[in-house]
């Protein structure tokens, strides 16, 4: 490995080992949790609903489930990771050794970015054996979509643990922003079905987007133009990037 990448290599480890090592809590429990929502809902409405958009109901909602599962874990993992160095000063190392600021936020990034990915793929491949017909329209487009999604939601769990002072401030984050904006933006339901009040309230949801962009490249249909959405992610993660890099540059509530 060349030596300039042994430090980026060294909190990337680091970050790996920490949510392997207590994985039944952090890759069982939300694979499970997935797995719940898919047994639920597809066993119950799927039952009552009998296709959305030309999809069977237990079809059309795996795709906001996957994105979903990878969004949550990504955030939590970030914010968790960032807020735990803070508390016991760890990261105070960190920041003395030869690790740049740009390697640093990476590893960070890359370290939920890695945990959501085992878990999504888990949730996928369990997805395929109960459900056989399940469509992949646009597989390059769905590992895209991935690809920028993660981004953004691994810079957002960073600077939400860099801001957050105590555990709780965290899940305030989680549980009264990121979780209803999740589940307003259409994982289990279509916006046309809405009245026009909501639909267009839904249009100012920023998940709804990631959502459908996920959606259509798995079904080949979606209430939204890709093209401009991808565009958008990119656009909001490499923005969340770039403020991130200057509040680790400037050690913004890092330094004691």
């Amino acid at each position: 490995m060349p030596y300039g990448l042994l430090p980026f290599w060294t909190v990337l480890r680091r970050e790996l080992t920490r949510f392997w090592g207590i994985k039944r809590q952090t890759i069982l429990g939300p694979v499970l949790e997935t797995y719940l929502y898919i047994s639920v809902f597809g066993a119950s409405l799927g039952s009552r609903i009998d296709q959305l958009d030309g999809h069977r109901y237990i079809v059309f909602i795996i795709p906001g489930l996957l994105m979903m599962s990878f969004a949550i874990n990504i955030f939590s993992n970030n914010a968790s990771s960032i807020m735990q160095q803070k508390l016991q000063r760890s990261i105070d190392d960190q920041l003395a050794s030869p690790v740049s600021n740009t390697q640093l936020l990476l590893a960070y990034g890359l370290g939920g970015f890695v945990r959501a990915l085992v878990i999504t793929g888990i949730t996928y491949v369990t997805a395929l054996l109960l459900i056989h017909d399940l469509p992949m329209a646009h597989p390059f487009l769905f590992a895209l979509s991935f690809i920028l999604i993660g981004l953004f939601f691994a810079m957002a769990g960073v600077l939400v643990g860099l801001r957050a002072e105590k555990f709780d401030d965290l899940s305030l984050y989680q549980t009264f922003i990121l979780q209803p904006l999740i589940f307003l933006g259409g994982v289990f339901y279509s916006a046309s079905l809405l009245p026009h009040t909501f639909q267009v309230l839904t249009q100012f949801n920023p998940i709804y987007y990631m959502i459908n962009t996920v959606r259509y490249s798995m079904l080949g249909t979606a209430d939204v133009n890709v093209a401009i959405s991808l565009s958008v992610i990119g656009a909001f993660a490499l923005a969340l990037f770039a403020v991130n890099y200057h509040l680790f540059k400037r050690g913004y509530k890092l330094r004691s």
